[in-house]
């Protein structure tokens, strides 16, 4: 290989592209990748044909809308595919997303083909298609949608009450020396039992009218303590040397703890709200049954209750997609406000 050629696998190299092999054409890997926005489209074919097929043996539904849903995502595929040419951020997202939804899209066709298709999961009472989800949930769309807006109004509540006394909590006791001697029994004693055995309680303490409130204190509990617990672990364990430095430079009390103690901790918050997210997704569930009449738990409950198990499953795929979203924003967070940490974070 000549210099100049060298020079220009170096170059390929630090843009973060394979350079060709000696034939000229593109190295395995590249090749592939530039093939992956191929995984979408096929698997949402695969998908059409099963539906095809399966759809005979069934049931007649009220709606069409299975075929809809998968020939707006077909149509939609092949116009990414389209713009992926000449657009490099389309065909970057299509290259690292394509194969995850096409995975996604021949489980639903699998999933059709032991429902409608060959019948090998019975009864179909208990086990509907994709396809008589879809329509139980278009059915049902007014009151899933009023039922995801209240458990959205409550989680928000209770993880940003459970937040907010977690950190403060966390601040003190992880600082003062006396706080932390009186705190962590405190914390040990309380914190470890889970949010929902307080159910009874709650109900107990608080007027049939304001339930609403109980549920948020049962979502703030069970937030509040990971975010404790590692909130003191990061600012108690913050490096002397910061605080050597600050307190040479003529730094006071509160900006070692609010501009040196705080911001080298944000690591262990932030992984204390992710494990009070998680904890916050449980609780939200069993706190909409405490006198709560709407809400994405209370609405399973009565779809299980009513054996609506088509709207049942419904719940369980808005609850899937709704969690699985504010998980994402919290990690758009996390990488924006530790953004001096990537490449750096292994969680």
């Amino acid at each position: 290989m000549s210099i100049a050629s060298e020079v220009e696998a170096s170059a390929a190299a630090a843009r973060g592209e394979i350079p060709p092999n000696r034939r000229g054409s593109p190295a395995p890997a590249v090749a592939a990748k530039r093939r992956g926005w191929l995984a979408l489209p096929v698997a949402i074919a695969v998908a059409l044909v099963v539906h095809f097929f399966a759809s005979h043996g069934a049931l007649p539904l009220p709606t069409r809308a299975w075929n809809f849903f998968l020939g707006g995502a077909l149509a939609l595929s092949l116009i990414l595919a389209v713009l992926q040419v000449p657009f490099p951020r389309v065909r970057a997202w299509l290259a690292e997303t394509g194969p995850i939804l096409a995975a996604a899209f021949l489980l639903l066709a699998l999933w059709e083909t032991l429902t409608d298709g060959v019948r090998l999961i019975e009864p179909a009472l208990y086990f509907p298609s994709p396809p008589t989800v879809l329509a139980s949930m278009l059915d049902d769309r007014h009151l899933l949608f009023d039922s995801t807006w209240h458990s959205l109004a409550l989680l928000l509540s209770g993880y940003g009450v459970g937040v907010l006394c977690g950190v403060v909590t966390g601040v003190i006791v992880g600082w003062f020396g006396p706080a932390r001697y009186w705190g962590m029994p405190l914390l040990k004693v309380i914190g470890p039992i889970p949010a929902t055995a307080w159910v009874p309680l709650a109900m107990i303490l608080t007027p049939s009218r304001l339930h609403g409130l109980s549920a948020v204190f049962l979502i703030a509990l069970a937030v509040w303590f990971p975010v404790s617990m590692l909130t003191i672990s990061g600012v108690a364990n913050t490096r002397a040397s910061y605080l050597d430095v600050a307190r040479t430079l003529g730094a006071k009390s509160s900006y070692l703890v609010f501009r040196v103690a705080v911001p080298a901790a944000m690591p262990n918050i932030f992984l204390g709200l992710f494990m009070g997210l998680g904890a916050s997704f449980l609780t939200l569930v069993v706190a909409e049954n405490v006198g709560v009449t709407s809400g994405l738990g209370w609405y399973f409950n009565w779809a299980q209750t009513n054996a609506e198990y088509g709207k049942l499953y419904g719940a369980i795929v808005i609850m899937a997609a709704f969690f699985s979203t504010i998980m994402t924003l919290l990690f758009k967070v996390r990488d924006r406000v530790l953004v001096w940490q990537k490449g750096q974070l292994k969680w």
